[in-house]
């Protein structure tokens, strides 16, 4: 073993030295306030060292009546901090006028947090990304005259400036920041703002150093930071984003610094086309317990908590209307396991250590070239240990402290006391579970549906002209994904092999000649541009050509986003015989939709249309129904499995864009339950209107329940016993009482375990997805879980063959298995 414990120390005495200025500087104290500051170590709040775990929350995804209990959830997971980006260009539609009503509404959504007894930090950006459209800033921007966004641009500058001070006072007003009482103890100006900022050459960094001084002077007694900024000038602090910070983050720019980790993805986010990508509860762990013990973390925000909802047009460019499902709350707010409760378990067993690791600097002990031990000595005598093996293939055996440990591939125990493992990162003992969808609504027959044909504007009918194509977000200032280019020329014969060919910069398109569609194209994530190609026949004398071009979303990163350009490019028909080509102008333009004009998908903007009975499937129809809420409080999604792409209403709100037949490498659908909040519903009569592109059918939606109907729960010998069950002891065998591996299983509220669908003591094969009784196996097995569990909401079994009535067989490694129904 290696050790380097005298570097270390004087590490950690260097850092004490300096840290007085920044305590000074990091944070103000308000009358009846709390002081946030900070030094090498951690965030100090009110004199107290603190780890802190935080989890990502948007507010505007998802409803008022959601806040409380997702924050409750993420509460009980043993998150400590609720982050959340600000919104822009919700908050601030066209310039100067501000809108903090319903899901907007960030007062109410910080003040939730308060009363929860949880922090919150506010990433105020204001540019944001977040796979939001624009990345949060209002389109009204691209027109002020000579702005460059993100860069040393006084224009720019300004409107930033203003809308920093906005969110600022708003927060002061109501007495939010820790300095005030509040709940706000960091706040971020800017976001990555490192990985463009090259392409702004000498504009770049007078922008950084003006950004951090506009932040400090707004005096909001609580810290600031920037994400993925390794330059951050003091007293920012810069942070780290990413899934993999315990190993890539290059540490604070200053020994004054603590290691903060903003961004710690539970997952990903997902694009139409392409598969959904999973990220497990085991590397989440490892990667946190990574990041306190190798970077010395002492602040970890898992990105997101809860995703939740893209509603209405707010998705950047192809992204689904689904955000972040698979973290640790999905999209409904259901508690997703194993991740939920892994993380749990990993949060207590890491408190446990705080002691120990918010008053040192750990000591490195090799065990060779993929095992390590990072050991924390407290000052009161308290001492915490991570053992790490990064070998993702072999298990590893170690030798410390005179104990012989078992460590699995790419994992860490926490030993709180260096003594006895209260967790290992790749031992899952928490349960797993399993969401489902049940129809609870079907409008199932012609008779439930009226529709309204979408119609294609006439070259005569129409304002807006140009001899150019002109750009389209720059045309329709985002008032609406389409945009109709028109033109009329005439032909003298007639033609039956003409070629059209029409080349877009993104994101979809429709191609109309003499009223009849022609065809279809789109581009794809990071590829939006493409070209459509179709025979069509030309009318002697004078014809008509219409596309029908449509944003599905607006870009949200990357340098000059003002600069971006999506739409109709070129246009040119070839005849037959390839010697003539007719160039198209002058052009003519309409924005958005005749339905979209009259706002049909309200009450009353329904009335304004001429709807008929539901006929055969048509494209570029709008479709209308209503239902009454299903009973219940759980969550409700329409299943929009036979639809094709458009969107959706709910009494007048937009749940979202949906794109159903843009399916993956799998030959799925990216998408295909979209939610729709309780909170948009009235107990009858509900409006659905769906305005679809393409040939879907409404016959078959439907509306279903979602919920958690089965739970299940595997451990064996060597998992490590629950967390909560630790307690200190100098005597290694006084441990052992009462610590034993268990099966925890808990429906969801109002549910109880109705059928054991299978239960094994043995060992079992497989795990909770796919399973089998093993040659060992205990006979009563069920009858046992069934008596402990049957009719409860929650029940707990001891893995020990004392409970299951004797050893079924001697001398083999032992495991538990149950998996129940919930009802």
């Amino acid at each position: 073993m290696v050790e380097n414990k005298r570097a270390m120390r004087m590490r950690w005495l260097w850092r004490n030295w300096l840290a007085a200025a920044v305590l000074v500087m990091a944070g103000a104290v308000a009358a009846g306030g709390a002081s946030v500051s900070y030094d090498g170590r951690s965030l100090i709040i009110d004199g107290q060292r603190k780890m802190l775990f935080s989890g990502s929350i948007h507010y505007p995804r998802s409803t008022p009546d959601m806040w409380p209990s997702l924050i409750s959830k993420a509460k009980q997971g043993g998150i400590d901090v609720i982050e959340t980006y600000v919104f822009w260009n919700l908050h601030e539609p066209r310039p100067g006028q501000y809108d903090f009503s319903g899901r907007r509404d960030i007062v109410a959504f910080i003040k939730e947090i308060q009363a929860q007894g949880l922090y919150a930090c506010l990433r105020i950006g204001p540019y944001i990304e977040g796979e939001w459209t624009y990345g949060g800033f209002p389109f009204w921007l691209h027109d002020v005259p000579g702005i460059v966004y993100r860069s040393d641009n006084e224009p720019f500058k300004l409107y930033m400036q203003n809308f920093t001070t906005k969110i600022v006072n708003l927060m002061k007003s109501e007495g939010l920041y820790a300095s005030q009482g509040g709940p706000i103890i960091l706040s971020q100006i800017e976001n990555e703002y490192q990985n463009i900022e090259k392409a702004f050459r000498e504009d770049g960094p007078p922008y950084v150093r003006w950004t951090v001084k506009m932040a400090v002077e707004l005096q909001t007694g609580v810290p600031w930071i920037m994400c993925k900024q390794d330059d951050a000038p003091d007293p920012i602090i810069n942070t780290c984003n990413g899934m993999k910070c315990g190993e890539t983050f290059k540490g604070p720019n200053s020994p004054n610094k603590p290691s903060l980790w903003t961004e710690n993805w539970t997952s990903f986010y997902q694009v139409y086309g392409q598969n959904v990508t999973l990220r497990s509860a085991q590397d989440i762990a490892f990667q946190v317990a990574l990041f306190i013990a190798r970077k010395n973390g002492t602040y970890i925000n898992y990105y997101m908590y809860h995703g939740g909802t893209n509603f209405g047009r707010t998705a950047a460019e192809f992204m689904i209307t689904s955000y972040y499902d698979q973290a640790p709350l999905d999209e409904y707010g259901l508690i997703r396991e194993p991740k939920w409760g892994h993380l749990k378990e990993l949060h207590a067993a890491v408190k446990l250590c705080s002691e120990a690791i918010l008053s040192s600097f750990p000591t490195l002990l090799s065990f060779g070239q993929l095992q390590e031990a990072y050991v924390f000595s407290g000052d009161s005598g308290a001492c915490a240990a991570f053992l790490v093996n990064t070998d993702s293939r072999t298990s590893a055996t170690v030798r410390f402290q005179n104990l012989t440990y078992q460590l699995p591939p790419k994992s860490i125990s926490i030993l709180p006391d260096c003594k006895v493992v209260a967790f290992n990162t790749a031992k899952v003992s928490t349960q797993f579970n399993t969401r489902t969808s049940r129809p609870v609504v079907k409008f199932n027959s012609a008779e439930k549906w009226e529709q309204f044909q979408e119609v294609i504007p006439q070259f005569d009918a129409t304002a807006l002209r140009s001899q150019t194509l002109l750009e389209q977000t720059n045309t329709t200032k985002d008032a609406s994904d389409y945009l109709w280019y028109t033109a009329s020329f005439e032909q003298d014969s007639q033609e039956h092999q003409a070629r059209l060919s029409v080349k877009s910069l993104g994101h979809v398109l429709h191609a109309f000649v003499n009223g009849a569609l022609v065809g279809s194209a789109h581009g794809q994530f990071r590829n939006t541009s493409f070209t459509l190609e179709s025979t069509v026949a030309l009318n002697k004398g004078t014809n008509q050509i219409s596309l029908l071009s449509a944003t599905v979303g607006f870009p949200d990163s990357g340098a000059f986003l003002e600069r971006r350009s999506l739409g109709v490019r070129s246009v040119i028909i070839q005849n037959s015989r390839g010697v003539k080509n007719f160039t198209v102008t002058p052009w003519v333009y309409q924005v958005g939709l005749l339905g979209e004009k009259l706002q049909i998908y309200t009450y009353e903007g329904s009335k304004n249309a001429n709807w008929s009975s539901l006929g055969s499937s048509q494209q570029f129809t709008w479709y209308k129904s209503t239902f009454s809420a299903p009973k219940g409080k759980g969550p409700i999604a329409l299943n929009l499995g036979s639809m094709g792409k458009g969107e959706a209403w709910v009494n007048g709100q937009s749940i979202g864009r949906y794109w159903v037949s843009f399916h993956t490498s799998a030959g799925l659908p990216s998408q295909t339950w979209y939610n729709v909040p309780r909170s948009f519903l009235k107990p009858r009569n509900n409006l659905l209107v769906v305005f679809e592109e393409e040939m879907g059918n409404p016959v078959n939606i439907t509306v279903d329940a979602i919920s958690v109907t089965k739970v299940c729960a595997h451990v064996t010998n060597s998992n490590p016993p629950p967390v909560i069950s630790w307690r200190k002891s100098d005597k290694l065998s006084e441990r052992h009482p009462g610590r034993r591996p268990k099966v925890y299983l808990n429906c969801p509220p109002r549910s109880n375990i109705s059928k054991i669908l299978f239960a094994s003591f043995g060992n079992p094969y497989g795990n909770c997805e796919d399973y089998a009784a093993g040659l060992c196996h205990s006979s009563n097995s069920k009858a046992i879980v069934e008596k402990a569990c049957l009719g409860k909401t929650k029940c707990t079994i001891v893995q020990s063959y004392k409970k299951f009535g004797g050893d079924p067989c001697p001398g083999v490694h032992k495991s538990l298995l149950v998996d129940v129904q919930c009802e």
